[in-house]
């Protein structure tokens, strides 16, 4: 924790890991060995309210040594905060939209000023969230940044004659997982709020590293991460992410859209266990990965802290005009988009004076037109080939998902197919006025692309700047000694035009699949997902050799011809490789994620088991036909897929996330008892159940409105939510509700504990009867001792759920079908009401 050398506070990956250990798991003596139980830090469960109190407590350690050591030296002060709030928020992701409550959520502030007021007036925000998801230990997301932000707050109090200018607000918000209500709330309420002027928003989407750089959303804040000593960062990734292509989302979009904050949204990638929630623990974050984050947001808090940061003038922000790379981890390359411009603009007139000069002789502007179309089918014809393959994989082979244990094994089964389709239109041309044109006309598309790109503000456009650099160097060297013979370019020249498109053409590609394959391959069956990695291996290709078409008219027709007939041979091989099962889809580092609820219904007393897969590889039926005959009630049908959409009220827990699932239902024995009867009352074990109920009801049948104010309570239950079709008018909500007849889903979270909220609402009735029609009301819930393997030593208070989820673990853990699986497995309490 301090250097040897100099004395000075430095950090510590060990202490960074030990309360990360800390927040995501326990040791605990069974059976005269020890064991590890994993806490499932779950909003509204026992296991988060302890996470709190656990951090609360380290806040105070570190507030009582900011406290000593600031009257030693003075201009430190440090402050502890427990942020407890209600409110409500939309909520709108895949299309789908939710409304939001929350009920006495709580954040944890810790701020650190100079102790003067024109110190605290303006502040940088830090925040990560101190809940895990359903049902996760969540050691990466997100107990690492949390455990970061701790040591950083330890070696800033430490280091003598450190003071900020600038407050730093440090921000452990709850509730993140049930759609960031924690950050809305600090964001709405509360003073301190309204003095952060940035944001870091610190996050998890893997354990391997490094940490990326997802969002930069202005050009003093991207300046600021130009002062980090590890950047790795780049431009196409924050297009990437604020298209909106990757269905993801962060704290980030709370404190842009309700505080218009600028700042970084920086989160650690690679691997996969983030996307199985079970194996997001301690053990499996990699060596290093947490010493990259925390060096860095350092470097950051030290740079926005200081006499020199923009924070104090961030209540206005430039929008992002710079284009930025990391080149080796290390160097930070930037330039703005004026400068973007000029060059980008100055290098297609270099290039089309050089295409002039470079032609051969007789070669005139409609060759140089044919060379772009075939350019143009070079690119369709490595797309063409690449999703033919998919299509056969999907729909012939049945064999979706063969890629998914490996990023590169997409790579490895459609770069053939895709260079087939790309060689395919060198056919047509094999004289060396052919080559130089197509060269060239590879070089124009490029440098065109990086000119309109960047018009458009795309600060992606850098990278058809950097191919057509390179390929313009190329062009160069094939003019400046004259050589326009029949040998075509000379072989130097594809060297150096190769130089950027393999290194950072390489580099690309293996970030795009190492976003896009995890990703893709966690969609529902329903997603094109085979076609989606198909194209982008397809312009991996076509990015990485770029000048691969022009090369292969070097070539004879019969023995470009020999090339196309091995190259077709080596992929067919490939394909059936994969085709034929091979090769694993699922591992220990990959496993078929399942989702499997226990719904009980409050009424009738019947049971059933929802099972669903965010993938669409084969074997869904099989597995599912197997659970039925194993564990579903006897007599039964065969289980059938189940249409999901708004109105499936089985999976609402999960809504909007849900409209991603294909789910399956099977019947369940019926309960010997009747509903909530299995409930155990362990001390503060309340039993779980879920009631709705109008507290007040009017209905004004002359004008046709109806005014409600519905009760929800909810012992035992936590995430409940209430779905119904209406046309509400107004209600107390803080979003305005559609503006006619619609679904309505409506969601709620509360710290552990809180078992009741309310909502009022008027509704447009059109019956014009004496008395208004019923409102059909559904709700569902998860127990909050109902979660495996989380609830494992509290299994008594869900014990018909828990005692078959066991069960079905144990099975899928020895089912011989060579498929590692990772189940999340809920315990759910679902009804209706008419009010």
């Amino acid at each position: 924790r301090t250097d040897p050398n100099t004395g000075l506070p430095m950090l510590s990956e060990t202490a960074i890991l030990r309360d990360a250990k800390s927040l995501s798991e326990v040791s605990y003596r069974a059976e005269n060995t020890t064991k590890t139980r994993y806490l499932y830090r779950i909003v509204g469960t026992k296991e988060h309210a302890h996470a709190e109190d656990w951090m609360l407590g380290r806040l105070h350690q570190l507030k009582a040594e900011c406290d000593r050591l600031g009257k030693l030296r003075g201009g430190l002060e440090c402050e502890v905060v427990r942020q407890v709030g209600s409110g409500s928020h939309r909520f709108d992701m895949m299309g789908r939209r939710v409304d939001k409550l929350y009920t006495n959520v709580t954040n944890l502030i810790f701020r650190l000023s100079n102790g003067t007021p024109s110190g605290k007036e303006h502040a940088l925000l830090v925040n990560a969230h101190l809940d895990s998801t359903l049902p996760s230990p969540g050691a990466a997301d997100d107990a690492l940044p949390s455990a970061i932000m701790l040591d950083c707050i330890r070696v800033l109090i430490q280091t003598l004659g450190w003071s900020p200018a600038s407050a730093i607000i440090f921000l452990w918000n709850n509730a993140e997982e049930s759609l960031q209500d924690g950050s809305h709330l600090f964001s709405t309420q509360g003073e301190m709020g309204g003095t952060a002027r940035a944001v870091l928003n610190l996050e998890a989407a893997g354990v391997s590293g490094p940490e990326l750089l997802f969002q930069a959303t202005s050009e003093e804040m991207i300046e600021a991460y130009s002062h980090v000593p590890r950047p790795y960062g780049t431009v196409l990734a924050n297009d990437i992410f604020s298209s909106g292509i990757i269905l993801s989302d962060t704290d980030f979009r709370q404190f842009q859209e309700y505080r218009n904050l600028t700042g970084l949204d920086i989160a650690i990638v690679g691997g996969s266990y983030l996307y199985h929630t079970r194996r997001d623990i301690v053990a499996n974050i990699h060596p290093g990965v947490t010493q990259h984050m925390a060096e860095n947001v350092l470097a950051l808090l030290k740079y926005l802290s200081s006499p020199a940061s923009p924070i104090p003038r961030l209540s206005t922000f430039s929008p992002p005009q710079t284009t930025y790379f990391t080149l080796f981890g290390t160097y930070f390359l930037s330039w703005p988009f004026s400068v973007a411009q000029q060059l980008h603009n100055a290098l297609l007139v270099l290039s089309l004076a050089l295409a002039y000069s470079s032609a051969p002789v007789g070669i005139s502007i409609v060759e140089y037109f044919h060379g772009s179309i075939y350019t143009l089918a070079a690119i369709l014809g490595a797309a063409t080939g690449a999703n033919v393959v998919a299509g056969f994989m999907a729909y012939v082979a049945k064999r979706k998902m063969s890629w998914f244990a490996r990023e590169w094994y997409a790579a490895a089964l459609y770069v053939g197919p895709a260079m087939f389709g790309q060689h395919r239109s060198g056919l047509f041309h094999r004289s060396a006025a052919s080559e130089v044109v197509s060269f060239t006309s590879v070089h124009l598309f490029f440098v065109s692309l990086a000119v309109g790109l960047q018009y458009a503000g795309v600060g992606s456009s850098a990278i058809g700047f950097l191919w057509g650099l390179s390929s313009f160097l190329a062009l160069c060297y094939y003019v400046a000694p004259a050589r326009r013979d029949s040998e075509g370019l000379p072989l130097v020249s594809y060297l150096i035009a190769q130089i950027i498109p393999a290194s950072l053409g390489g580099e690309t590609a293996a970030v795009l699949l190492e976003i896009f394959v995890p990703l893709t391959g966690r969609t529902g069956d329903e997603a094109p997902s085979e076609h989606i990695v198909a194209s982008i291996v397809a312009i991996s290709v076509f990015l990485v050799v770029p000048h691969a078409i022009s090369f292969s008219w070097r070539l004879s027709r019969r023995f470009l011809r020999r090339v196309l007939a091995i190259l077709g041979a080596i992929s067919i091989l490939i394909i059936i490789v994969f085709a034929t099962g091979c090769i694993a889809i699922f591992d220990e580092l990959h496993p078929r994620r399942l989702f499997i609820l226990h719904s009980e219904d409050l009424l009738s007393g019947e049971r059933s088991l929802h099972v669903s897969v965010a993938d669409s590889a084969p074997g869904v039926l099989g597995l599912v036909s197997d659970i039925a005959d194993r564990f579903g009630a006897t007599g039964m049908p065969d289980p059938r897929a189940v249409a999901m959409d708004e109105w499936n009220v089985d999976w609402d827990v999960l809504y909007p996330f849900s409209q991603f699932l294909t789910p399956f239902k099977i019947p369940l024995p019926t309960a010997r008892r009747s509903a909530g009867s299995d409930q155990h009352d362990n001390g503060d074990d309340a039993i779980a159940t879920l009631r709705v109920f109008a507290e007040m009801d009017q209905y004004d049948a002359f004008n046709g409105k109806r005014e409600l104010h519905l009760v929800i309570e909810h012992p035992g239950i936590i995430w409940p939510v209430i779905a119904f079709d209406a046309h509400i008018l107004s209600w107390n909500l803080n979003s305005t509700p559609p503006p006619d007849y619609a679904r309505h889903h409506i969601k709620e979270a509360s710290f552990y504990g809180v078992n009741k909220w309310q909502i009022s609402f008027v509704l447009n009735v059109t019956s014009g009867g004496v008395h208004p029609p019923p409102l059909p009301i559904q709700f569902q819930g998860i127990q909050e001792k109902g979660m495996w393997p989380g609830k494992i030593l509290e299994r008594d208070a869900a014990r018909g759920a828990m005692d078959l989820f066991e069960q079905i673990d144990g099975w899928l853990q020895h089912r011989d079908d060579g498929v590692v699986y990772d189940a999340m497995m809920l315990g759910c309490i679902t009804g209706a009401v008419e009010i």
